[in-house]
């Protein structure tokens, strides 16, 4: 019961500071930066597997490990990494295989993967 109670709340936290920032303080950089590439509606189940997997690793391999340490401090540094290696893999792979991928959305995307 305490994992799922963990998984929920890692869930809603997430899912509230993600759209904050996608909807209000980045929402003007990703439609200059990608307007080309921007689907007119949002792809709900594909938003809705991102939300559910990533707060699954969020729980697994951030939140598990810093309730285990005690440390709001391990929670901050596991919790930069994994968001770092996550929204890196997108980023860079966008880099690499499409043409006109923006550099500096990417380490914007990467910074706020990050914090």
């Amino acid at each position: 019961m305490r994992h799922l109670i963990t998984y929920a709340a890692t869930f809603a936290i997430f899912a509230v500071l993600d759209l904050i920032w996608l909807g209000l303080v980045a929402k003007d950089l990703y439609r200059s930066q990608l307007s080309g590439l921007m689907a007119e509606r949002l792809n709900l189940p594909a938003a809705a597997a991102f939300y559910l997997l990533y707060a699954l690793g969020l729980s697994l391999f951030v939140v598990a490990p810093a309730l285990q340490s005690g440390t709001w401090k391990a929670a901050c540094l596991w919790g930069a990494l994994f968001g770092l290696v996550a929204y890196a893999t997108y980023d860079l792979t966008n880099l690499a295989t499409l043409r006109g991928w923006p550099v500096a959305l990417s380490l914007i995307d990467m910074l706020w993967g990050a914090a």
